[in-house]
């Protein structure tokens, strides 16, 4: 194959690019088992180790710190070597540590497992969207949420084969067959990240970016700093019905299962809100797609205040789906419009493990204030406040880059 060949074979929006994509969804969707599989199991948990609900949810703000070290870590890792090492050691984690976690014996030492499980998490998130924003241009934004909608589909389907699980194998059994499937998905696939984006495009990524963070009239740490903010805020409003919802459900009486269903809704209708942000933001740009998701979680939020019935807490949850879906990828989207391209792994993890933190402290003080007044209104009006911090700056700085493109400048899509 001629050079110029190869070249347009493996360019920007190529048709390997969107395999690729399609490629890295299986194996995000495989490697955020992690963050949704204490969320099932969180009442069997508390049950089986005799503790109070915020002691239940101690596992899942490990996974979360885990899951936010590795996404940092993995991307840095990816920035240097290449996407293909961060998913076979994340495969290898989370293989071990579901086992391990099958056969703890103590809540500390299922809490800890899951630090390491979270670490194997973050090789499936923001390395995956790092590297699938050097692949595309054009449509880079729909790209950058198709990638991230791994963690959505594992929301999907993941809790549904759990309750599967615990309720016929028991949660211990469970936990040793998910180590098994994740190194059964993961390990094959990563053999086809071996290619890796060519010097001209990161070169060219990397002058467009200088441009429109000039324009921006922000420094690259400032930015970074500034959305590492506004992530932790909108994720500690979100973590309280994505990690609370099937507890939620339990104390209302509908059951558990129910609840599940509900968060498998979510889920599922948050995918819906991811790919339609990606269209929206390939055409108004991220931080103005930002700040109207994040108005929209608010309201839903809202909502989650004034009714608790069977069905229409179905009704409000997937209105919570359609809302919020879109609003993580847009920091990726962002990040990628203004900050170096080659330092994409690292930045983009930093973010996002701050978007991380905000869910394992969402998680942790929505199970504390549970705890305080024994009920989750409280922990409702506290996510709505954190929400209301996330939009004011979302909205700062939608209105800085609104001001930057009224005096002539167009952030390029590098």
């Amino acid at each position: 194959m001629a050079p110029n060949d190869d070249a347009a074979r493996y360019a920007p929006d190529s048709s390997y690019a969107w395999l690729r994509l399609a490629v890295a969804l299986l194996v995000g969707t495989a490697a955020c088992v992690g963050t949704w599989s204490v969320v099932v199991v969180l009442p069997s948990v508390q049950q089986e180790f005799d503790t109070l609900r915020a002691g239940a949810a101690l596992p899942y703000t490990c996974v979360m710190l885990g899951f936010g070290f590795g996404n940092i870590a993995m991307g840095r890792i990816a920035d240097r070597y290449g996407i293909l090492v961060p998913i076979v050691l994340g495969a290898l984690l989370l293989g071990l540590g579901y086992m391990v976690a099958g056969l703890t014996q103590t809540l500390w030492q299922f809490a800890l497992v899951h630090l390491f499980i979270g670490v194997g998490g973050g090789a499936g998130f923001s390395p995956l969207i790092a590297d699938l924003s050097h692949w595309f241009r054009r449509h880079r934004g729909l790209a950058v949420v198709f990638g991230a909608s791994g963690s959505y589909l594992a929301g999907v389907i993941w809790p549904q084969v759990i309750t599967w699980g615990v309720a016929h194998h028991g949660w211990r059994a469970t936990h040793i067959g998910i180590g098994i499937a994740v190194l059964a998905v993961m390990l094959p696939l990563a053999g086809f990240f071996r290619r890796r984006p060519s010097a001209a495009s990161l070169a060219a990524a990397e002058a467009a970016s200088a441009g429109a963070r000039g324009d921006l009239g922000l420094s690259p740490n400032q930015l970074q700093w500034l959305l590492a903010v506004a992530g932790f805020s909108c994720c500690v409003a979100m973590a309280m019905p994505q990690v609370h919802l099937v507890a939620y459900c339990g104390d209302l009486g509908y059951g558990v299962a129910r609840g599940a269903e509900m968060l498998s809704l979510m889920l599922a209708l948050g995918i819906v809100s991811r790919i339609g942000s990606g269209f929206v933001a390939d055409r108004i740009g991220g931080a103005a797609t930002l700040a109207l998701g994040s108005l929209m979680q608010g309201l839903a939020l809202f909502l989650y205040l004034w009714f608790d019935g069977l069905t229409s807490l179905f009704i409000v949850t997937g209105i919570f789906g359609l809302f919020q879906g879109g609003i993580v990828p847009m920091y990726a989207v962002i990040i990628r419009e203004y900050l170096p391209a080659r330092e994409a792994g690292t930045r983009i993890g930093i973010v996002m493990s701050a978007t991380i933190l905000g869910m394992a402290f969402g998680g942790y003080v929505s199970g504390a204030i549970f705890d305080a007044f024994a009920s989750y209104r409280a922990a409702f009006l506290n996510g709505l406040a954190w929400n209301l911090l996330n939009l004011a700056i979302v909205c700062w700085l939608m209105m800085r880059a609104r001001r930057a493109a009224a005096g002539g400048a167009t952030p390029a899509a590098a």
